[in-house]
């Protein structure tokens, strides 16, 4: 007689089970090795000195969800600081009209990759990486050397400190990623666009013979993830006070491979806001475990992350062979 478990998992979970998996391992084995890693602080440090990286990775995950991709984060980054920069000390601007501002910019400029996209039928790959050079290149229009930020209100968000746990703390940056991250796994798995999203990855004309508004859709998850990226520079000017225009430079692959070692399927339909989280984190415990460790090239971060994106990509491919058998 054979024996039937209680319940079965999905193969669509697996990916994302690993990676939370992985990254309690890692944190555990780290911590019973490196005196001090385990602490509530490290984790914390984490979440601070990744912040920015985890709401760029938010966005970049709806567009991967309809089977697009967008390489203009890390570039939107260090546009939206040189922009706040530039508007608070130069143009002397109040940072409660700044922030909105490139908040909206960034809106606009992803609307505006997402409509070429969708209308104009140009592949995703090389309408986003014109977004990458115009918005580098317009950086570099506005100052061709870093712009420091010495507004008040900008101080006080970047010293200020939120006693969480004894003496462990969280800066403000981290409350905006907690709230960005609540909000995306809402609209995500609990509203009608987070629905339209998840069909138009499973199948774009399967979702157009349903009736949904595919082509909306999409120029609003563009319009998402240039809004996620603009936010990403305004906590990163906060945690750099100044803008720059290499700032971020070369982080869109970064982001994009959290989204996918936090298993999210590259061709669309498949992912999970909370995975691309863990999936920063994994990178935030390998940079930790280099610093710790003190004699490891700072590279390994980019190597360790590379095999794990290619073995994620891998699983993923093998899982969907599976169940297409």
């Amino acid at each position: 007689m054979s024996r039937r478990f209680p319940f079965r998992i999905d193969r669509k979970y697996l990916p994302v089970m690993v990676t939370i998996a992985l990254f309690f391992t890692t944190f555990l084995a780290a911590s019973l090795k490196y005196r001090g890693f385990g602490t509530a602080q490290v984790f914390f440090n984490m979440l601070i000195d990744n912040s920015f990286i985890i709401i760029s990775a938010i966005g970049v995950t709806f567009v991967l969800l309809t089977g697009g991709i967008d390489l203009s984060m890390g570039a939107m980054i260090a546009f939206t600081s040189m922009v706040s920069a530039a508007l608070v000390e130069k143009a002397h601007i109040s940072p409660f009209i700044t922030i909105p501002t490139v908040l909206a910019l960034g809106a606009l400029i992803g609307s505006g990759m997402g409509a070429i996209i969708t209308y104009y039928k140009v592949p995703p790959f090389i309408a986003t990486l014109a977004g990458m050079f115009l918005t580098r290149g317009l950086c570099f229009i506005i100052s061709i050397d870093a712009v420091p930020i010495n507004d008040p209100f900008y101080k006080a968000v970047s010293l200020y400190q939120i006693p969480v746990w004894g003496k462990a703390f969280v800066s403000i940056n981290v409350v905006i990623t907690l709230v960005v991250v609540l909000l995306a796994v809402y609209v995500a798995h609990y509203t009608r666009f987070g629905r339209t999203v998840y069909a138009i990855g499973g199948g774009e004309q399967s979702a157009l013979l349903m009736g949904l508004p595919v082509k909306r859709t999409k120029v609003l998850v563009y319009a998402l993830n240039g809004f996620c990226s603009a936010l990403a520079g305004v906590v990163y000017s906060f945690y750099m006070l100044s803008g720059y225009g290499y700032y971020a430079n070369g982080f869109e692959l970064d982001i994009i491979s959290s989204a996918v070692i936090g298993g999210t399927l590259l061709s669309g339909g498949v992912g999970y806001v909370i995975g691309t989280v863990f999936g920063v984190l994994i990178q935030g415990i390998i940079q930790n475990i280099i610093m710790f460790e003190g004699t490891l090239n700072s590279w390994w971060t980019r190597i360790v992350v590379g095999l794990l994106t290619l073995f994620f990509i891998v699983m993923q491919r093998a899982l969907s062979s599976i169940k297409n058998k």
